[in-house]
């Protein structure tokens, strides 16, 4: 059952204007990425705003990814929770979604151990024969999954493998080292992107790929094809856009980029999320100047 995920992912944004999901920008970026060449859409993933979509809302967003993305490429949902018994409840609502996975993320807030993440897993894993992939994001939910634990974990038929945003490079390369056989390893540090690369990693689920898409997605192409000095010379390129592009909360810089570039029709943000400040609007306004098109 175990599934094998590669390549460049893309958590995309979820748009908004005057306070609603605007439904038209988000089937154009669906479009536009896919004939991009991203290897699979993710929606509802905290660079989609998940935690201010409603259930009714998701329901409605997944059904378009669905139908924009009509089985070009894969498409994994996020879900998160802190109660273990709703997240499988949301887990058991999907299965009517013709999606190909899920994104489930690490309880935040009350920080399990690594008993009580492994359990909470577990549970996730038996309400679906869907693939799942565990997103690891300590700095997000305030508990950080042990190796030992996810390598525990990765012995159920549809724990298919890990979005790795521990921060740790140790951590994440010790992984690599340990996984097993088809389980894959997708980064979520968008910097650490050529470095996972270079030691095994499958690739990435990168909101930075909403710029330069094309170059990250060759960027990995190289590095699969073993050409470690032409994908390196690539890197260098996207080197100064990763750090500007989480100089302020993920995604209103992406957000930005984007209205600018017209793929969508404002760059609005739900609240605790607002808009970016006036100097990084400048450095990003600079930076937009110089790339021929976003999301090449």
């Amino acid at each position: 059952m175990r599934a094998r995920f590669s390549g460049v992912w893309l958590p995309i944004v979820t748009p908004f204007a005057g306070g609603e999901i605007d439904h038209t920008s988000y089937e154009r970026l669906i479009d536009h990425y896919v004939r991009a060449g991203v290897s699979g859409i993710i929606p509802l993933g905290t660079t989609g705003e998940s935690p201010t979509v409603d259930e009714a809302e998701s329901e409605k967003l997944i059904e378009r990814t669905v139908a924009a993305v009509n089985g070009r490429v894969p498409i994994v949902v996020g879900v998160s929770g802190n109660d273990t018994r709703k997240v499988v409840k949301t887990v058991t609502r999907l299965e009517r979604h013709r999606i190909d996975g899920l994104l489930a993320t690490c309880p935040y807030y009350n920080r399990p151990s690594q008993d009580g993440l492994r359990e909470h897993f577990t549970r996730v894993a038996e309400a679906t024969d869907r693939p799942i992939l565990i997103y690891n994001i300590p700095y997000r939910t305030g508990v950080n999954l042990a190796n030992d634990t996810l390598l525990a974990l990765a012995e159920l038929p549809n724990i298919a493998g890990v979005k790795d945003s521990s921060g740790d490079v140790a951590q994440s390369l010790a992984l690599l080292r340990q996984r097993p056989q088809g389980f894959s390893v997708l980064t979520g540090e968008d910097a650490y992107f050529y470095t996972m690369l270079a030691h095994g990693g499958d690739g990435g689920v990168l909101a930075s790929a909403h710029l330069e898409t094309k170059t990250f997605i060759a960027v990995y192409e190289r590095m699969a094809a073993n050409d470690h000095h032409g994908a390196r010379s690539l890197w260098s390129g996207l080197q100064t856009l990763i750090p500007l592009l989480f100089k302020e909360p993920n995604p209103m810089p992406v957000k930005h980029c984007l209205w600018r570039a017209g793929l969508i029709g404002s760059p609005e943000c739900r609240l605790p999320l607002t808009r970016i400040s006036p100097a990084l609007v400048r450095d990003l306004d600079e930076m937009i100047s110089d790339v021929a098109e976003v999301g090449r």
